[in-house]
């Protein structure tokens, strides 16, 4: 499906939430040339806008077909294959960003293991973000759909997410894809995405582990982000 995520999540439809990150980042305060680490990329949507502001950008996900979809619009950043529970470059960052691609994190130990590469690619004194989708407290089931026509094929999604057992660490997003080349018939796609779902003190109390001072902001999308600074021995 990655070939279809331009007309699923294009660059466009992130010009406003890269703004407030923009801000944020500002006024928390960055460096000379700074530079930006984001792991779980995916197509590269977000950092299309918040890239403006840095002046080294790599970008990471799992999945090379995302990193080729990056590429097409981030042609001047490094894209690298990896997992973010394992990657090391063994390289540091002023900002490492992690956007709702924590969210395939559905396990405390998985969450962990994020955080700690998170860390370990994040200068003595740099900021880590995390915009996880929802935290425990704010969960609700929602129903979202979108799509839009591209040259030569046209997609229509709707997605329904819900938690069909509020006693474990997921919820669930079942995605329906309405697809369309050329002047052929549509055909339909499904696919279901499992993600971690953790009370906010299980968010700080892990990030206090690794070696961060975090703190919860919410934001102008009723999300609560956590923005943890690393400290400086």
């Amino acid at each position: 499906m990655a070939a279809w995520w331009p007309l699923f999540s294009p660059p466009e439809d992130y010009a406003e939430e890269s703004r407030y990150f923009r801000d944020l980042l500002i006024k928390i305060g960055l460096p000379a040339s700074p530079s930006l680490l984001e792991l779980g990329c995916g197509g590269g949507s977000l950092v299309f806008h918040l890239k403006q502001i840095f002046e080294r950008v790599t970008l990471s996900d799992l999945s090379p077909q995302m990193l080729e979809i990056s590429r097409s619009v981030n042609l001047e950043c490094e894209h690298i294959a990896g997992d973010m529970r394992t990657l090391r470059l063994n390289r540091l960052f002023d900002v490492v960003l992690i956007h709702d691609a924590i969210c395939y994190m559905t396990s405390l130990q998985d969450l962990d293991r994020a955080m700690q590469t998170a860390y370990a690619h994040c200068n003595p004194g740099g900021v880590v973000l995390l915009v996880p989708d929802w935290v425990r407290e704010t969960f609700q089931a929602t129903t979202e759909h979108g799509g839009k026509d591209g040259e030569n094929r046209a997609l229509r999604y709707l997605e329904w997410t819900y938690d069909p057992d509020d006693r474990d660490t997921i919820y669930i997003s079942d995605l329906a894809y309405l697809l369309r080349e050329e002047q052929g018939p549509a055909w339909i796609e499904h696919e279901q995405h499992i993600c971690g779902l953790f009370t906010r003190s299980e968010w700080i109390r892990l990030l206090q582990a690794v070696g961060f001072q975090p703190e919860t902001i919410r934001d102008p999308y009723e999300r609560d982000i956590f923005v943890a600074r690393k400290v400086k021995i």
